[in-house]
């Protein structure tokens, strides 16, 4: 529920670069910020901040803005890995919780807009370059057919592109990765009871994600009689699969990949997504050609009669150095409000 009450103090500060903007993409884990002098200019020194180290949205921006020395802009922009239903927003995937309103009072902002990451994301797709995307099976994409969006990294975001008029695009704003855990196997079923007495519901997320990595070889793990070993966490089961250590990691990282494909073939038949669709988030990109022969474009494409019509549309692995969402998020300032 949104509380019909909104926070509204008294700016602060007035902003020092009234035509520049500041330009954020956050997540569950990862902080990113660049500098923006004004519309359709590059993006100038992006950061990387951890969540984890500040208390709220504002103390980091502030850490940004203070660490690169040009001021406090006139305009703000931020893509957050979390739903946006009012004024308040309380982060899914960590302990930040603010208000837009108090926000865009305590520095003094012109402008201030708020959009989910995954909607940022998807505004960046028509644009990236071809050196920054990996196909992964299908054929050549549909021109000016919707376009799918997945990826998986803190948490599992979902969003696509709808072709509106000669030119334009309309993102979709959701919370497609919430959807529930589309369990096919016999092992995956296994994982989906032992996530569902743990959470409650078990989402497509609770498997897709970096805690889903964990969860799901300890329960693996449990299952088989056997030992963890050295793996600790997300990142330990991703080496020990890559590196062929652990069976039962490289059993999670292949589950990870193929109900992610299953995943985006639901998408990609709901949407019609002759456009294609995209793999973004922090996971998939690091597991470079692996990725390539896992089942997931073997699962995408595992739809019974429909195997035909998906077979056709190209995967893309998003692999840009730095966050497509940043210009995404930099775009949603031009739209009209």
């Amino acid at each position: 529920m949104c509380p019909n009450n909104l926070v509204r103090p008294r700016p602060s500060e007035a902003p020092d670069q009234p035509g520049a903007r500041l330009i954020a993409d956050i997540g569950g884990t990862n902080a990113r910020f660049a500098w923006q002098a004004g519309p359709g200019t590059p993006l100038l020194d992006a950061q990387v901040l951890q969540v984890a180290d500040f208390a709220r949205l504002q103390d980091a921006i502030r850490a940004y803005v203070d660490g690169i020395g040009r001021g406090m802009p006139g305009a703000l922009a931020v893509a957050i890995a979390n739903p946006i239903t009012c004024d308040r927003v309380h982060m899914t995937n960590a302990d930040w919780s603010f208000s837009q309103a108090a926000v865009k009072a305590e520095f003094g902002l012109q402008t201030f807009r708020l959009l989910n990451d995954f909607t940022a994301l998807a505004l960046a797709l028509p644009d990236l370059p071809a050196t920054e995307l990996r196909q992964v099976g299908g054929v050549a994409p549909v021109p000016r057919a919707p376009i799918a969006l997945v990826g998986a990294g803190t948490g599992l975001g979902v969003s696509g592109l709808i072709p509106v008029g000669e030119a334009g695009w309309v993102p979709l704003a959701g919370e497609g990765g919430h959807v529930t855990l589309p369990a096919i196997t016999a092992r995956e079923r296994l994982v989906m009871d032992g996530l569902t007495q743990r959470y409650g519901h078990a989402s497509a997320e609770r498997l897709v994600c970096g805690k889903g990595l964990f969860d799901t070889f300890g329960l693996l793990c449990q299952a088989d009689g056997v030992a963890t070993g050295t793996v600790h966490n997300a990142a330990g089961v991703t080496e020990a699969a890559l590196e062929d250590q652990h069976p039962q990691a490289v059993e999670t990282l292949a589950m990870f990949c193929a109900v992610l494909g299953t995943v985006a073939g639901n998408l990609a038949l709901t949407l019609g997504a002759h456009g294609g669709v995209y793999v973004g988030g922090g996971i998939v990109p690091r597991l470079g050609v692996w990725f390539d022969t896992s089942p997931f474009r073997e699962r995408f494409e595992a739809k019974g009669r429909f195997k035909p019509y998906l077979g056709s549309i190209p995967v893309w692995v998003i692999t840009s150095e730095h966050s497509p969402a940043l210009l995404g998020a930099a775009r949603a300032l031009d739209a009209p409000t």
